[in-house]
């Protein structure tokens, strides 16, 4: 049925959003693809598609990109977990102790960090973590240490920088998703004997899924392809995939060698966050079972005539 107040302009606002995903996603992503079948033509040539084949899969899939994935994947996990722990309970201040006329601010100072150039922000972090840097001269005048802090260049310095870069992306879903519950749900909770830990992991964190996820995602999937972060404050202990595809389009000049890398670390990230995904349900599975509300029981209920002859069970 037409809606008259709206007509056809309903479907035609979200052919700017179409357009966008298609000229800057859609279009790039395939462009990748068909560059990762094709070679190198030459000493000069970026890449050439005449002759297709998978020989540059073969040859991404070498020992140093996997140890190099494995180093990658190791620092996403860790970083994705450490954001959501930090950024978990300021979400959840900001929701529901803060008074809502002040949440504009400390949003704006969430956001804080966004105002300047992610490089720029890298690199006041590798002059923080330097030998002769202000943290190692106090840490040191403090008697914290015997020496300078040897902490850049590590991988440890790769996982503080990413925690600080992708920090916001995790706190903002989750304090929509916390503000969301809303205070009713949590007095009905408490008036019905829970305390406040049982209410946060029966009733708030259940209904925040949703942000929770969008978290997780916004923070693992770019971490995965960062490498600046790496290349800043890692050298060449905290390399990445994202440095390797980087230096295949960069110094070597050989796209479709990179294009096959960017492919396969895309694949690789679907597999991981999907085996991640089927662990967590079956994780959950057992205590979204134990959830049930069992209404009446079969038997009981086919003893009179207006009664289903099944049961009738409502999840939570």
């Amino acid at each position: 049925m037409r809606n008259r107040a709206t007509g056809a302009v309903g479907p035609a606002l979200a052919v700017p959003a179409w357009a966008w995903l298609l000229v800057f996603f859609v279009a790039p992503v395939a462009m990748v693809v068909w560059f990762s079948f094709g070679y190198k033509p030459g000493v000069f040539g970026t890449h050439a598609n005449d002759i297709l084949s998978l020989d540059r899969y073969v040859e991404a899939v070498s020992p140093t990109f996997l140890a190099t994935f494995q180093n990658t994947l190791w620092v996403g996990i860790i970083g994705t977990v450490l954001c959501f722990a930090i950024g978990a309970p300021v979400a959840y201040w900001m929701a529901f102790k803060v008074k809502p006329e002040r949440r504009g601010i400390l949003i704006a100072l969430v956001l804080v960090p966004f105002w300047t150039n992610f490089l720029v922000r890298t690199i006041g972090w590798q002059v923080i973590l330097a030998p002769e840097g202000w943290l190692s001269t106090l840490l040191q005048g403090i008697g914290v240490l015997g020496g300078p802090l040897e902490l850049l260049y590590t991988r440890t310095a790769v996982i503080i920088g990413v925690v600080y870069n992708y920090l916001p992306l995790m706190i903002l879903p989750l304090f929509v998703a916390f503000d969301r519950v809303g205070p009713a749900l949590r007095e009905a909770s408490k008036d019905l004997g829970a305390g406040k830990m049982t209410t946060f992991f029966r009733v708030t964190l259940p209904l925040s899924q949703p942000g929770i996820v969008a978290g997780v995602l916004l923070v693992f999937i770019p971490l995965m392809g960062d490498y600046i972060t790496a290349t800043v404050l890692g050298g060449a202990k905290g390399n990445m995939v994202g440095q390797l595809v980087a230096g295949q389009f960069q110094t070597a000049q050989n796209w479709a060698l990179g294009s096959a890398m960017a492919v396969l670390l895309m694949l690789l990230i679907m597999v991981t966050i999907g085996v991640c995904a089927v662990i967590i349900w079956l994780i959950a599975l057992p205590f979204r079972s134990r959830n049930r509300l069992v209404l009446g029981s079969a038997p009981e209920m086919a003893k009179t005539d207006a009664a289903p002859a099944a049961a009738m069970e409502v999840t939570r």
